[in-house]
């Protein structure tokens, strides 16, 4: 019979692995517990590693990702922007973007062909890989600069595409984003600091071998997936195997390798079989009583693809319609209710649940503190979600 693992067993398990219920001694130890975090929306990276910190503060995840350069923006699993550590970068570039990289230049040859432009493509694939080479260099003679800055130095990232053709919301673009996300998925250049704050989304380019010097170790793909497999079951173990095929977004047979090689032992959850590492059965220390708010797109409540067992019956409050998660107030392991950040600074807070008198003065304590760390800041997430929408009025 395969080893029982209970739905408690794997609250005790996030809450002590991904820094909730006791604080991250630092900002490495807090991206380190998650595998990544999500970075589609710049605010969630600073909410995301404040949220398990003691001494929560923008300028340490700054001096992490941007001095010390020991934490890397980069596009990987399912073609979202995640943060993450140098070496598990490493991992992401090899195991996730390789392949994102092969079959986005090619969706992008056939785009620049279809759109009838041979006066300027006479020859989708060598005239993009020639403008990438240009773009690139340019970037190298500057040191960094903004894909304006780019798109001055190498005039072709102007090339107009029609995009999602005869649908509403139809669209007439320049190749340059799609240029620069090909050369930062294939690990050529690398996203540093944003201009303006911390919540802007348009950032200076750096060739990623001077952004960070040397560039990333190199891995064999099939190693680099059997190690990031061996992480992501260390933080999000014991899980179902199609858990951990849709968070990485490889094919089934990409996954079956990547496990065969980390030969996990598989459990019974309450939910149905999982898989958890060999040397990870033994029982957890359920922790005291714990609350925290996260943010929206936070990595634990997108870790899992089936997230019945900390989410409930809530997830048509907390979840848009794409599948991206919005504020979350988390007590014990489980999802509770949502949050918003209202104009005037008020944390605005919902629960969805009735969690007892204790629980509730954790969580008045918990927005309080929220409110009086985001100061001035206002914070809009990137994806609206109805209860966030509704909260912050």
């Amino acid at each position: 019979m395969p080893p029982k693992i209970s739905t408690d067993q794997r609250r005790a398990r996030l809450a002590v692995r991904h820094s909730l219920a006791a604080p991250a001694a630092t900002v490495a130890d807090a991206v380190a517990g998650v595998v990544a975090l999500h970075a589609t929306d710049p605010a969630t990276v600073h909410l995301s590693a404040c949220a398990r910190l003691a001494g929560p503060a923008v300028a340490s995840v700054e001096q992490a990702l941007y001095e010390d350069r020991t934490l890397l923006r980069l596009l990987g699993m399912r073609r979202t922007v995640f943060v993450t550590s140098l070496d598990t970068a490493a991992l992401v570039q090899a195991g996730c973007a390789a392949d994102i990289v092969v079959k986005q230049r090619k969706l992008l040859e056939q785009h620049l062909g279809q759109q009838g432009h041979p006066e300027n493509v006479p020859e989708p694939g060598k005239w993009l890989a020639d403008v990438e080479a240009s773009a690139e260099a340019a970037l190298r003679a500057r040191g960094s600069a903004t894909a304006q800055q780019l798109s001055e130095d190498e005039p072709r990232l102007r090339q107009q595409l029609l995009m999602a053709a005869g649908k509403p919301y139809e669209a007439i673009g320049n190749v340059t984003s799609r240029v620069l996300f090909l050369l930062a998925a294939g690990g050529r250049i690398a996203r540093g600091r944003p201009r303006g704050s911390w919540l802007s989304t348009q950032y200076v380019w750096h060739p990623l071998d001077e952004w960070v010097p040397g560039g990333l170790p190199e891995w064999e793909p099939d190693e680099a997936r059997a190690e990031l497999a061996r992480r992501w079951l260390r933080s999000y173990g014991p899980a179902p195997v199609t858990d951990l095929r849709w968070w990485t977004g490889w094919t089934a047979g990409q996954t079956k390798k990547a496990l065969a090689a980390v030969a996990p032992v598989e459990v019974d959850l309450d939910d149905g079989p999982g898989l958890a590492l060999v040397d990870d059965l033994g029982p957890v220390p359920s922790p005291a009583p714990w609350v925290a708010f996260l943010p929206a797109l936070d990595p634990t409540p997108m870790g899992w693809q089936e997230r019945d067992w900390f989410l409930g019956p809530h997830r048509a409050a907390l979840f848009d319609r794409s599948g991206n998660v919005g504020p979350t107030i988390w007590a014990s392991g489980r999802v509770v209710g949502g949050w918003a950040q209202r104009p005037s600074g008020e944390i605005a807070y919902r629960l969805l649940e009735d969690v007892g008198a204790e629980t509730r003065a954790m969580v008045e304590t918990e927005a309080e503190k929220c409110a009086g760390w985001f100061g001035e800041v206002r914070a809009v997430p990137r994806f609206r979600t109805p209860l966030e929408r509704e909260l912050s009025g």
